[in-house]
């Protein structure tokens, strides 16, 4: 059995008479490939050009192809253009393998032309997409509820666990830091209801109950509700912006790698810094928004400020303080986890860490005024 030599692939037409012959040579296999599919490339428009210009198959010489593998084979179909006769020049062999790939490439079923989707099912469908995502985040947030309630328990029972240091840092950026826009915005709504409230009741002879409109409102509904919403916009974001950095950056990844906990190290921190932060800051809200209040009242309807707090003390109850609180700490764990499962959802682009923080501050704000709404009924039905 004589050793075959290596031979250079070749392609190029030669004079045939009146026409042009398409001469193939050398090797043609799998290790020449990019350069056979260059030349094929190359030459293809001109055979199809002649086929067309003469209505019948390319004369091809093959005579002179040293070797043909199954890669070599499917790029001389390909320029043939699925004419068998083209091979019978060659050996039983490789025309045996030239027709099975031309049986493979004709076997190949036609892809179907997608079918218009009509309006309804595109609705239907986007609905059922978001119905189905809606369901795996409040799976996932519940599922991470379970692990930072496991991580909280744990962490309690060894105070030498504790983060005080990461506490306080995060308890200035979510409490301290957010005292003046919560204070200013409550006294603005505050001066806003009083206003409102004056107007309306003026026509029935009532504009001393503006006073008990601004208590209750406060006390129970407006200042822990413009308190959470805010702290989903401000917190909630960062919170989501800053663990999506660090994921981004495979720092949660390292964290992992040394044996640390990321849950215990970045996410615990953010919660009691949060479930701190959020009750004093709505105790606050409470204040500035009765301020607002008082100060509408002085100025509109005359009423003192020895007057107005008489009658705060005379006519509202110690519970509605108390509800309105109650809520606080809720809503602040909402916000924190929120905002953390969406800062480790982050994949690592900054498309995906504006998406995630903009999910982030959308899916906090829906979940405080449904649960906010869903505490009013109860305690509507519980008399309270």
């Amino acid at each position: 059995m004589t050793q075959h030599t290596p031979q250079p692939p070749q392609l190029r037409f030669e004079p045939h008479g009146q026409t042009a012959c398409l001469v193939v040579a050398g090797d043609w296999t799998l290790e020449h490939y990019n350069d056979l599919y260059e030349a094929v490339a190359q030459h293809k428009p001109h055979c199809i050009k002649s086929q067309a210009s003469r209505g019948e198959p390319l004369v091809i010489d093959m005579s002179g192809i040293t070797a043909l593998d199954t890669s070599g084979a499917q790029l001389l179909v390909d320029l043939a253009g699925n004419h068998p006769d083209v091979f019978n020049a060659l050996s039983p062999e490789r025309q045996a393998l030239l027709r099975a790939v031309v049986q493979a490439s004709l076997d190949i079923p036609d892809a179907p032309e997608p079918k218009p989707a009509s309006t309804p099912h595109e609705v239907l469908a986007r609905v059922g997409a978001s119905v189905e995502k809606t369901v795996h985040q409040a799976r996932d947030l519940l599922g991470f509820m379970g692990v930072t309630f496991e991580a909280l328990a744990r962490t309690c029972l060894r105070p030498k666990t504790w983060r005080v240091t990461a506490v306080v840092a995060q308890l200035e950026q979510t409490g301290f830091n957010a005292v003046p826009i919560i204070a200013l915005l409550t006294f603005m709504v505050g001066a806003v209801v009083a206003f409102l409230g004056a107007t309306i009741l003026a026509d029935f002879g009532a504009s001393v109950f503006t006073i008990n409109l601004v208590a209750f409102s406060f006390l129970r509904e407006f200042a822990v509700l413009l308190t959470a919403i805010l702290m989903a916009g401000r917190t909630a974001s960062a919170f989501t912006a800053q663990l999506g950095s660090m994921k981004g950056n495979e720092e949660i990844d390292a964290l992992r790698m040394t044996g640390l906990d990321p849950v215990n190290l970045l996410v615990l921190p953010r919660i009691i810094a949060l479930l701190i932060a959020l009750p004093l800051l709505t105790f606050i809200g409470m204040v500035s928004g009765i301020l607002g209040g008082m100060l509408v009242c002085a100025v509109a309807l005359d009423i003192s400020p020895s007057m107005f707090m008489s009658i705060f003390q005379r006519d509202i109850q110690l519970r509605h303080f108390a509800l309105g609180m109650a809520k606080a700490p809720i809503f602040a764990y909402l916000i924190a986890i929120i905002g953390c499962l969406e800062g480790f959802k982050v994949k690592g682009s900054a498309q995906s860490l504006g998406e995630h923080t903009t999910s982030a501050v959308v899916q906090s704000i829906f979940v405080v005024i449904l649960v906010d709404a869903i505490a009013a009924m109860f305690f509507l039905e519980m008399g309270w």
